[in-house]
Formats: structure tokens, sequence, C-alpha cells
């Protein structure tokens, strides 16, 4: 087996409308079933990720809030990976009247409010940073992203990048995918996802998903190692 982990963002890639569809369930059940593990990479918080995610269990580990908590769905366990909000930016945005969701770490808004967001952080000199997830803004502390967070997630459980396959369709999956041994946009995703994706399926949301897995467990994706080797090539 080449490929022993498979990473999966939530919205707009498992979900679709917030909610995994039985189908997407019952491929994620294969995988588990072939021995592989499956990780969440999600820029959700964990408590509101637990209202709408009954099969949460099916994971190994969950990457929450965009790379700033790892939890474990086996145990109950959770680990922040970067430090809190500070109380002056969320105090800050609340005063600007910047409709916020503040988590462990992450302090998260939609469009049109990232301009009042990224003033706020440049007043505040505060060495954050900014995140899109579609019409989602994210702020976090400078250098947490999803990638990190995965990166942790690995080595938990002992496995190298190389033997992941990430899959994402928005700007803030671009780290973590750009990590995994095989990087896969579903049909849904950004362009620029696309772009850079080592593979790109047919179908859109959780038929995307159910598509890439079929083609893991077919053949551990060897169809596509010539592929894929092409684009991890040095130019």
């Amino acid at each position: 087996m080449r490929y022993h982990v498979l990473a999966c963002d939530y919205d707009g890639t498992l979900a679709h409308d917030g909610h995994v569809d039985a189908p997407t369930v019952r491929a994620l059940e294969q995988v588990r079933a072939t021995g592989r593990i499956l990780v969440l990479v999600t820029g959700r918080e964990l408590a509101e990720l637990l209202t709408v995610l009954p099969h949460i269990k099916l994971f190994a580990r969950v990457v929450a809030e965009n790379g700033a908590l790892l939890y474990q769905p086996g145990t109950g366990e959770s680990k922040l990976l970067s430090p809190g909000p500070p109380e002056k930016l969320v105090e800050a945005l609340r005063n600007r009247e910047v409709p916020i969701s503040v988590g462990h770490s992450i302090v998260a808004t939609w469009r049109p409010y990232d301009t009042v967001l990224f003033q706020t952080i440049r007043d505040l000199g505060l060495e954050w940073h900014i995140i899109f997830n579609k019409n989602s803004v994210m702020a976090l502390p400078s250098g947490v992203n999803k990638a990190t967070g995965l990166t942790r997630a690995l080595e938990d459980l002992g496995i190298l990048p190389q033997q992941t396959v990430g899959v994402g369709d928005a700007e803030n999956d671009h780290a973590f995918l750009d990590m995994c041994g095989c990087s896969v946009a579903v049909a849904n995703a950004l362009p620029s996802v696309k772009e850079r994706a080592d593979l790109v399926m047919q179908g859109s949301h959780g038929a995307g998903v159910v598509e890439l897995i079929e083609q893991l467990l077919a053949d551990d994706l060897e169809s596509f190692r010539i592929h894929i080797a092409r684009r991890h090539a040095p130019a």
C-alpha cells in the first residue's frame, strides 16, 4: 500500500450545504475497512463540527480551526496548537460591529468584512494573518494553517506526508494539499485549486470524494502514478 492516509476538507468537499450524504459516509467506511486512516482537515470550530457530523469517529484525527486545534475522536482528547485570540482583537472587532465567531484560536467572519479585519489586525500591530475559504474569512496567528495542523496529525499517527492523499476545494486547502503525496480537487473546487492539484475529479462535493475513493481502493492510484510523478518532478 502506497497511500495510508486520506485527508479530507469538510465544507465544499465532503459536505454539501454543511452535511455529508450517505454514499459519502459509506465510501469513507470502505476506506477504513482497508486499514487506511482518515483525517479531517477543516476550518470549522470543533463544537460546531460535532453538531453536524455524527460520523466523526470515522476519522482518526480531526484538524479543526484551520490548523489551530487537533482532536482525537476516539478518546475525545483535544490539543490546542496555537495561542488563543488576543482579547483586544476580539473587542476591537465587536466595537467595529464586525460579526465574528471566536474559537479556541481562530477568529472567523465572512466577506466583505475582510477589509475591516485586516485593518484591525494592522492597527493593533498583531502578528496574525488572514486566510480565505471562498466567502469565509479566518484570522489566525502567523504560520498557522491546515498544513501545520496536518503535519502534527501525521506525526501523531506515524505517517509521512508522501503516504497521504489530500482532497479539497478552496483557498485555505492549498497549504495542506501541497504537502501531500497526492493532491486532489473535487469538480466544484476553485480554478486555482484545480490548477495545482495532481488529480481533478469529475464529481462535485461528496460525489467527487466517492470517485476518488473508488480509484484509491481499485489500485492505490497506480493508474495515475506517472501523472503524479510528473507533477512532482523538479522543473
